[in-house]
């Protein structure tokens, strides 16, 4: 029996997902929160391995040094990989090198044979896939949304990211509690698992062949006259090489320490850093309703927020207050992450994205090996709230200097063409006149 054919006037069947969700960008939203449980309860569990095996502050900061210089040593090369090759093979790649550290980490944790050299190798590891896998995802998500509604598609993306971290540090503190660091390494791994097979079906047939390059360091270059031919680009990026290193120094070594000794364990500490998941959601929702006109200025003043978790912990304030401090701070660096990355989306061409990002991840990520490595000595010299509170000053300083940049204050939201009717789902369809403005990107 055969069906009558569709009026040629009716009205085709509305999808209930938005037309910005593609499969792509609902493949990598998946995975994405399949990593974040597991990972923000991966990393409360290294710290109380280390903890565990007899480890002091010192031995903290070796550890996520350990993880943080694979980072920055590898970015610009996985950058310029992933503008090379499909970037989801990177992105497959990278999740089973994280997938076989963890195993093996969580087997060491379990045995109770775990050195602090051990862990240093497999967090080493670690951070090599992430080195690889960070530019190259950045690149994906940016490439599988378009037009006017960029900004609510990364917008929602974060929020599920960020509602994930909710979700794994809670779970992650509580179970390291109940029981042990190990099993929360462990499922980290299976996370890393399931979220390499869900990338690996990501369709890149939509995405335009790259014309061969002259090789890597030519396209190294070229990614870098990319980045330092925007003042907006390179002195933000330079603002949160300072803050991303304070942030980390506290996060993985003062934190935990002022849960330890003050707080009572690492319960409220989990629960400090899904606080901080959920401002990141209601920043998230918040900019899914707000397109500020200019992003980078708007984003910068919600970078002083930052500074209150450090400061906190350096009263320190009690659990609540702690809380509350890092919440607050949720919300405002996702108003900041959401302006940045559409603002990513609107200057950067597609083609470069990649290799531009890691540039950005590079100098962002650039001191965290010394400031983690130097956050235990610090606080035998400084005293623990002394550089907490310097921590926070610094913070303030360099996102004042910043806003001091023109390109900063000025740079305003473009009206973007409207999509092409009939493009391959997950295709990038970029604003009609981005190439033709590449020559003035350069002035932002």
């Amino acid at each position: 029996m055969t069906t009558p054919a569709a009026s040629p006037h009716q009205a085709p069947p509305r999808s209930r997902r938005p037309d910005w969700a593609g499969r792509n960008y609902l493949l990598l939203t998946a995975a994405t929160i399949v990593t974040n449980l597991g990972t923000h309860g991966a990393l409360i569990a290294t710290t109380w391995a280390v903890f565990d095996s007899g480890g002091d502050a010192g031995d903290v900061g070796l550890v996520a040094m350990a993880r943080f210089l694979p980072l920055v040593l590898f970015l610009l090369i996985g950058g310029a990989v992933a503008d090379r090759v499909p970037r989801h093979r990177v992105m497959v790649v990278a999740n089973a090198l994280n997938c076989v550290s963890q195993a093996a980490f969580a087997v060491l944790v379990l045995s109770g044979e775990a050195r602090i050299w051990q862990m240093m190798v497999l967090t080493a590891l670690c951070g090599t896939g992430q080195a690889f896998f960070n530019p190259a995802a950045e690149g994906m998500l940016m490439a599988s949304v378009s037009g006017e509604q960029a900004s609510r598609a990364f917008a929602v993306f974060r929020m599920a990211m960020h509602g994930a971290a909710i979700g794994g540090a809670a779970l992650g503190g509580a179970l390291v509690a109940f029981v042990g660091p190990g099993w929360v390494l462990a499922i980290d791994a299976v996370a890393f698992a399931v979220a390499g097979g869900l990338r690996a079906f990501l369709d890149v047939s939509g995405i335009p062949d790259r014309a061969p390059g002259g090789g890597l360091f030519a396209d190294l270059r070229e990614g870098w006259q990319e980045f330092v031919g925007r003042p907006w680009l390179w002195s933000i990026v330079a603002q949160f090489s300072v803050v991303v290193g304070l942030i980390g120094a506290v996060e993985s070594v003062f934190g935990p320490l002022v849960a330890r000794d003050e707080l009572g364990g690492s319960r409220p500490w989990g629960i400090a850093l899904a606080a901080y998941g959920a401002g990141t959601v209601v920043g998230a929702v918040l900019m899914t309703r707000w397109k500020p006109r200019r992003m980078l200025f708007v984003g910068t003043l919600c970078v002083f927020p930052i500074a209150l978790p450090s400061a906190a912990l350096a009263v320190p304030l009690d659990a609540a207050g702690l809380t509350a401090a890092m919440f607050v701070s949720g919300v405002a660096i996702e108003v900041f992450g959401v302006s940045w990355m559409t603002t990513m989306h609107q200057e950067i061409p597609e083609e470069k994205l990649s290799r531009v990002s890691a540039y950005d991840w590079f100098g962002s990520t650039a001191l965290l090996p010394l400031s983690t490595a130097l956050a235990g000595p610090a606080e035998s010299t400084f005293g623990r709230s002394e550089a907490l509170w310097g921590a926070a000053a610094l913070m303030v300083l360099v996102t004042a200097l910043v806003l001091l940049v023109p390109d900063v204050r000025n740079l305003t939201r473009r009206p973007h063409a409207k999509a092409v009717a009939g493009a391959a789902e997950g295709a990038p369809v970029r604003d009609a006149s981005a190439d033709a403005e590449g020559a003035l990107r350069g002035n932002g």
